[in-house]
């Protein structure tokens, strides 16, 4: 499967910026530099879609990608490190809580796991959240080309038990990946 037309829609800071557009959405969630931009871009074939950047917590706003006029991605700031202050990442919090819990198309939470680390505390909280909100969600094993082929099954069969939640990998250097998450997000 491939996207054929995605293209950037829209920044947010908050709930009340989001525009509506009519389609069901997915929101991103992950540690700063997990490869949430990476993802947009290797599902479209396009690495200029969302920025990336080596520097933990550039993305700082909701942003809005429209798929093929089939679903909306929105790429939430990244949780954990980023170089800002207590009072920004409290604002952050604030302004993410209240748009994963009140935002009426939001259908999926797609949180992104490290595969090549342990899961990390903060990936914890984040997954305690989403199980106690009661939230819809699936884990995105990310640089899974990282882990040895060997490997990939078991930590794949790991995420899913330790997380309780169905595991995706995923690979910006092999797109064999990318039909399964599309046709998961297409179904909704």
């Amino acid at each position: 499967m491939i996207v054929k037309n995605a293209k950037f829609e829209i920044s947010a800071e908050n709930l009340s910026q989001c525009p509506d557009f009519s389609l069901p959405e997915i929101a991103l969630l992950g540690r700063s530099n997990v490869g949430k931009s990476s993802f947009i871009n290797g599902l479209t074939n396009n690495n200029k879609l969302a920025k990336t950047s080596n520097k933990p917590g550039k993305t700082r706003l909701i942003n809005f990608f429209n798929f093929d006029g089939k679903y909306i991605i929105a790429d939430l700031p990244g949780y954990g490190f980023a170089q800002v202050s207590r009072e920004m990442q409290n604002k952050w919090q604030k302004n993410l809580e209240e748009y994963l819990l009140k935002r009426a198309p939001l259908k999926l939470l797609v949180q992104f796991i490290d595969s090549r680390h342990e899961i990390q505390k903060n990936d914890w909280i984040m997954r305690e959240w989403i199980e106690y909100n009661n939230l819809n969600s699936i884990v995105i094993a990310t640089k899974i080309d990282l882990t040895p082929k060997s490997k990939i099954l078991s930590k794949l069969n790991q995420l899913k038990k330790e997380l309780k939640t169905e595991v995706y990998p995923f690979s910006t250097k092999d797109s064999r990946y990318n039909d399964n998450i599309i046709k998961y997000f297409e179904s909704l």
